[in-house]
């Protein structure tokens, strides 16, 4: 009988099989590949062209995901454990493509976002690797804020994750006039990578509509999906219906994320960060000024503020957060030089009197009247500040400190003490505490700031003027459009015929200078935008939409006549 011997060709088989899967081993990963068509965008056009300096972005690069660790096994840089917590799909599409070709002709950008960074991304890993999510997150912020901790949006969203009032609310994030938690780099970092994770869990594990999701609003996107549903199409990221803003969104991250895992053959140069943390956060027990702590680390004062620039004012939130994040090589020294600080010289109580007096009414500031307060009193500036209320007004887009200290009959150096800011220097959504005599109307702006006071009767009979419109009118005397509506037993609707009188009741009137505030008709132009016309007249842009928000319902159109209110001569 003959015996085959099936020993040898298993052995053979066994040895072509390890040489198959180890040139397998060294054979490019196949990279996820979607046909698609992207609208041109501004941003990139005439972009293509890289004239040699780099590789084209359509060279597909492999990231390279596995670094070399230092001998006590840790990663030397940010950048070595950034890139081994690499953990999305390589995309081959042309919108992330594009999005490389326009950083890679901008390599400046690319160095400054890598400084911005510095200070952030050993902490934002940290939360990426205890959050178990993709090491490309961490890169979020280049695309949310380009690194900016303070950054605020039109839309405003802010801190260095671009966290809307809402969504901050949300997460934890407190907002009020003293803190605003989006741009607390410690608390935001938290917030951004657990709602990344959940996003993440409601489209089962896809993180491009993860990230679709953070940028547009998880509705939007669930319903892209529907749509695509209904109709049978395909339902990834790639194939959604999104608005445009959202479809570079994560093509930028992914491409970012791509050229950092590829500096070399992109001829970029990774500045070195250690590894290592670079701040410490240390809990401060109590409220305390933000000049004397940068003082007690040592540390300069902008430098102290880019670590903490949750705070709104010179001085940690009474409520709290009581925490600051320090330097780490200055932790220990403001720690001890913190603990021989006397309590009382924490804040300078007699700036905070203001307020302490807001305080009593308002509930979220009550804390303050909880402070200890130094023995000795200065009982002239009590005097000065009992006889001052206060109302807490939101900046408006384009609005200076200067134009609210006018509006509000008080001056700069008022507004900064009451709100401890360390310039003039707002910015739109801020709170500010607004101090006005207690005889005043707290909405007493525009011509009533630039009006001479003047001493009547309690009634004054007004005759309207063509042009003239109930908001006019109540800004001239100080008064809303309601009192003179009911004064005069008519209505908000009711049409202002000129000629015709009108009751306003005040004690204290403050009429317009006829020789200094004009009503003008100005026509818009092409090009023009409300910002400039208000630059043009030098008045706030938010007093142009008030007076003309009748004719500005459908926006803004070359043809349209605007009322102006203005004091002098326009601007050149």
């Amino acid at each position: 009988m003959m015996h085959v011997n099936f020993k040898r060709p298993a052995n053979f088989l066994l040895i072509l099989l390890s040489l198959i899967a180890a040139g397998c081993s060294e054979t490019p990963k196949n990279q996820l590949s979607v046909a698609d068509q992207l609208p041109g965008r501004s941003d990139y056009e005439g972009q293509d062209d890289l004239s040699g300096q780099y590789p084209s972005a359509s060279s597909r690069l492999k990231f390279n995901k596995h670094r070399q660790k230092s001998a006590s096994g840790e990663h030397e840089t940010v950048w070595d454990r950034l890139l081994s917590l690499y953990s999305l799909p390589e995309i081959d599409n042309y919108r992330v493509d594009r999005a490389m070709d326009w950083y890679l002709q901008h390599p400046a950008s690319l160095a400054i976002i890598q400084e911005r960074a510095e200070p952030y991304l050993h902490h934002i890993l940290d939360e990426v690797e205890a959050k178990d999510i993709p090491g490309e997150l961490a890169l979020l912020p280049v695309v949310e804020s380009a690194f900016v901790a303070n950054a605020y949006s039109s839309a405003e969203a802010s801190g260095l994750w671009q966290f809307i009032p809402s969504t901050g609310e949300e997460y934890g994030l407190q907002q009020n006039a003293w803190y605003d938690g989006r741009r607390d780099v410690y608390a935001s970092t938290k917030a951004a990578t657990t709602y990344l994770k959940e996003l993440s869990e409601l489209f089962d594990g896809d993180w491009l509509k993860a990230l679709a999701s953070y940028n547009c609003g998880k509705n939007r996107v669930r319903r892209s999906v529907e749509k695509n549903e209904e109709r049978d199409l395909p339902t990834d990221y790639w194939s959604l219906d999104l608005p445009q803003e959202t479809m570079d969104y994560v093509p930028r991250l992914l491409a970012i994320a791509k050229i950092f895992a590829n500096a070399e053959q992109y001829n970029l140069h990774l500045q070195y960060i250690p590894n290592k943390p670079y701040f410490e956060v240390v809990d401060i027990k109590a409220p305390l000024d933000l000049h004397k702590a940068a003082q007690l680390a040592n540390t300069p004062y902008d430098q102290f503020l880019k670590l903490n620039p949750g705070f709104n004012r010179s001085c940690t939130a009474p409520q709290g957060p009581h925490r600051l994040l320090v330097p780490v090589e200055q932790a220990n020294t403001f720690k001890r030089n913190l603990a021989q600080l006397p309590y009382h010289e924490r804040v300078n109580y007699g700036s905070l009197n203001p307020e302490s007096i807001l305080a009593r009414n308002k509930p979220e500031e009550r804390l303050l009247t909880q402070i200890k307060k130094p023995e000795i009193k200065d009982t002239r500036h009590e005097e000065s500040q009992a006889a001052l209320s206060f109302s807490r007004y939101k900046v408006k887009s384009g609005e200076t400190l200067s134009v609210i200290a006018n509006r509000s009959h008080t001056t700069l150096s008022t507004l900064r003490r009451v709100n401890h800011l360390a310039s003039n220097t707002v910015r739109s959504g801020m709170m500010l505490q607004v101090p006005s005599a207690s005889d005043n109307k707290p909405d007493s702006h525009l011509l009533a700031a630039k009006a001479a006071k003047i001493q009547t009767a309690n009634h004054h009979m007004y005759a309207v003027k063509k042009g003239d419109t109930f908001w006019n009118i109540s800004q001239r005397f100080a008064v809303t459009p309601k009192d003179i509506a009911e004064w005069n037993k008519i209505t908000l609707k009711t049409a202002l015929v000129p000629g015709r009188k009108l009751v306003i009741k005040s004690a204290n009137q403050q009429i317009a200078s006829v020789s200094s505030i004009r009503l003008v008709h100005y026509k818009v132009g092409a090009g023009d935008t409300l910002t400039q016309i208000a630059k043009k007249f030098n008045v706030p842009v938010t007093d142009l939409r008030k007076s003309n928000a009748d004719v500005l319902g459908k926006g803004l159109r070359p043809g349209q006549k605007l009322k102006v209110i203005v004091e002098g001569q326009p601007s050149t």
